[in-house]
């Protein structure tokens, strides 16, 4: 295993592990307690969105997480009123509870008013996508080849420079982890190679309610607390 990106918002990894088992943790994520709006009453709405659509967005509003025992609720409130031609709502309205307190809810004229009162309660992304903590994928590892034939496309550097460098007047491999490419996008390219073998590339991206390494950590628990029951049941 091989880290390539490590930031509380993101990792990335390559590693051998079998594609059922990467797939097998990326569906486990959606067994996760995640915070989450889940109710909103709304007393007063000037703005031009229908109270469905506002709900929607605030189900949407990434809230830190925290353990909170079953039928439990975070009641937040939000009471702005227009200022001037336009004034725009966000999330940071409803406390500090919110991740991303400038993410926008609705835009209000002036003298309009919205109000409301919306509870948060913990679920699961298999409830629903509003408790998913994040995105998490994977993909086989490119290997590349660049003959001395393939060394004199510089312009793969210029379209894909994530992928491909210069080093001097030879083109080289800058990152193969980061190639979505395989030997079709090659054909006008001769002498650059792509083939793929076992290992993949684990990408784990968090919304913010928890660390993108929680998220590996907490779906591995909950992949293993499922095949204990598994096990229990067939014994």
């Amino acid at each position: 295993m091989e880290n390539i990106t490590k930031t509380a918002e993101e990792i990335s990894f390559t590693t051998d592990m079998s594609v059922s088992l990467a797939n097998a943790i990326r569906r486990s994520v959606g067994e996760i307690p995640i915070l989450a709006i889940d109710e909103c009453d709304i007393y007063k709405n000037d703005s031009a969105l229908y109270d469905e659509i506002i709900s929607h967005r605030l189900g949407l509003v990434s809230l830190k997480n925290q353990k909170m025992k079953k039928g439990e609720s975070v009641e937040m409130k939000m009471k702005v009123k227009g200022k001037g031609e336009i004034t725009d709502v966000f999330a940071g309205e409803l406390g500090d509870d919110v991740v991303y307190p400038e993410t926008p809810i609705v835009l209000l004229g002036a003298g309009q008013e919205v109000e409301l009162v919306a509870r948060a309660r913990v679920g699961k992304g298999i409830e629903h996508a509003k408790f998913m903590p994040g995105l998490v994928y994977y993909k086989h590892l490119a290997k590349i080849k660049i003959s001395s034939e393939g060394e004199r496309y510089s312009e793969l550097a210029e379209l894909y420079p994530k992928v491909f460098e210069m080093f001097g007047e030879k083109l080289k491999v800058k990152d193969a982890s980061a190639c979505d490419l395989d030997n079709e996008d090659m054909e006008d390219f001769p002498g650059v190679e792509i083939s793929f073998d076992d290992n993949l590339v684990f990408v784990i991206e968090s919304w913010g309610q928890i660390r993108a390494s929680d998220i590996f950590v907490e779906a591995c628990k909950a992949l293993k607390e499922n095949l204990f029951e598994v096990s229990k049941a067939v014994k």
